[in-house]
């Protein structure tokens, strides 16, 4: 029976996990199981469940709410991985030495962490004031002729998307999660009227053969 993760990131780690066993592991490792990644749509306030909310018909108070969401100070995951930059810093921090001025690897590796945590809050900031800027967009978009100008930004696909067995239309999938995780989702599956499948047309009569 296939095990389960609870995350793509737990799945992730699992396996890099397991590819640092057998690059420096003597001993011969069994091989990995098949694992179950689950669906954004499983979690929509996960970060993958957010990025499949966020499409271009969501409306505008949902957006706000996925960035909402996002900076929350509790469990929003920017912030989060913005304290996981300044921890890794700190321990950094703790192996400083500065005895050789003309080698000094830990003080340029703790450079860079600290110039990424000022990166993150920056972003957190920023983030958190477009949200009211957000809600108070159009809710329809414009005309596509407008967009050309300007360069799209997401460049990466969810990893259900790549690790799909089909290749199936990833953009058409995304709005398929978005509109089933959406608040008035259930209630328009509620509201639907129950339709009955169309009876097959009768085949036309066949045309006699020529008789000779």
């Amino acid at each position: 029976m296939p095990e389960h993760y609870s995350s793509i990131g737990e799945a992730i780690g699992a396996a890099m996990q397991h590819n640092i066993r057998l690059a420096h592991g003597p001993e011969p490792e069994p091989p990995l199981q098949v694992r179950y990644f689950p669906p954004p749509a499983a979690d929509p306030y996960s970060m993958p469940g957010m990025i499949a909310r966020l499409e271009v018909t969501a409306s505008p108070q949902d957006v706000a709410g996925i960035v909402e969401e996002t900076t929350g100070a509790l469990v929003g995951p920017l912030p989060q991985l913005t304290e996981l930059v300044a921890a890794t810093a700190d321990w950094t921090r703790a192996r400083l030495d500065f005895d050789n001025p003309h080698d000094n690897p830990a003080f340029d590796l703790w450079t860079r962490l600290a110039s990424v945590h000022y990166t993150l809050a920056l972003a957190q900031a920023d983030l958190e004031s477009a949200i009211e800027g957000i809600a108070a967009l159009p809710a329809e978009p414009t005309d596509p002729r407008h967009h050309s100008a300007v360069q799209v930004k997401r460049t990466r696909e969810l990893l259900h998307d790549v690790m799909g067995a089909e290749f199936p239309d990833t953009e058409a999938n995304r709005q398929q999660a978005a509109r089933s995780t959406s608040p008035g989702a259930s209630a328009r599956r509620a509201a639907a009227p129950a339709t009955t499948a169309p009876t097959p047309a009768s085949a036309p009569p066949r045309s006699p053969g020529r008789v000779r």
